[in-house]
């Protein structure tokens, strides 16, 4: 009965597995890698746009090639020597850095977008939840006050659980802060443009992201300061299905529009065309 024996030839090695789906977070749908990607991470199915990481966002929003960093070098202060009963602030902070290849929850640098100057900020939710910490508020003054010496257009993408509770008070000053450093594009008359992304929260949401000159949010965004839950346990009131979402705050005169992720960068050229008078024309 040798027919029952093992092979005692090498065996192969096994072909490598490649997962080629991913699932929809939202419908559950399955959808090829390849076709989700090219859609910028928005389900075909549903509509739901899915979180982009710093760099995903850059690439799909300005010119190849024309994005430069700025403040690169600013890195979270562990002013109090936080800790709890898992990590020191300054190790996770640390962690975090070397895993993502980001300093801080933000990503802020001058880029063109259809060949206009732009100064760009980008959110990380990432990195600690794109908590707004000193060092976040820091790249988004510095940022301001680039926009303002160059007289670039300011964009920001915010997405954010809000505060960083391991900074306590340093990280609430930053609501001051960044607003300051609009405030002085508000004055010269240099335009600022918050673009609300899925979630946006907290000391985010309740200073710098809501106080552009056009306040844009993508399709389903949860936009809000305190969560759903602490509301309607505060109030003892059950709030409606939709409450927080971009829809609901444009219904309300809270954002001024919802734009697809694929016609965010053309809507923005064509707002920042609209206030180049008297300047080179925009790139087609």
């Amino acid at each position: 009965m040798g027919w029952f024996r093992r092979s005692r030839k090498k065996q192969t090695q096994p072909v490598e597995q490649v997962d080629l789906w991913t699932i929809c977070p939202s419908c559950k749908a399955h959808i090829y890698k390849e076709e989700w990607a090219k859609a910028l991470m928005v389900c075909a199915k549903c509509g739901f746009h899915d979180k982009l990481t710093c760099h995903e966002r850059v690439a799909c929003t300005v010119d190849e090639k024309s994005f430069r960093e700025l403040d690169r070098d600013i890195k979270p202060r562990d002013h109090l020597k936080f800790s709890d009963a898992k990590s020191r602030y300054a190790d996770k902070a640390k962690e975090t850095t070397e895993e993502l290849g980001i300093n801080e929850a933000i990503l802020t640098g001058r880029a063109t977008l259809n060949g206009i100057p732009i100064v760009l900020g980008v959110m990380d939710f990432r990195f600690i939840g794109g908590s707004l910490s000193s060092g976040v508020g820091d790249k988004i003054y510095l940022a301001s006050d680039y926009a303002l010496r160059h007289k670039r257009p300011l964009i920001l993408f915010s997405a954010s659980g809000g505060a960083r509770m391991q900074e306590g008070i340093v990280s609430l000053m930053q609501m001051a802060k960044t607003c300051a450093g609009i405030s002085r594009l508000n004055k010269a008359g240099i335009p600022y443009i918050s673009v609300l992304t899925n979630p946006t929260f907290g000391g985010v949401s309740a200073s710098y992201a809501m106080v552009g000159d056009l306040n844009i949010a993508e399709p389903g965004a949860l936009i809000g300061f305190a969560g759903r839950r602490v509301i309607e346990q505060t109030i003892k009131q059950t709030l409606p299905p939709d409450f927080q979402t971009a829809e609901y705050l444009l219904a309300h005169g809270f954002v001024d529009r919802i734009v697809p992720r694929s016609e965010m960068k053309d809507l923005l050229a064509k707002v920042l065309c609209y206030g180049r008078r008297g300047k080179p024309p925009c790139k087609p």
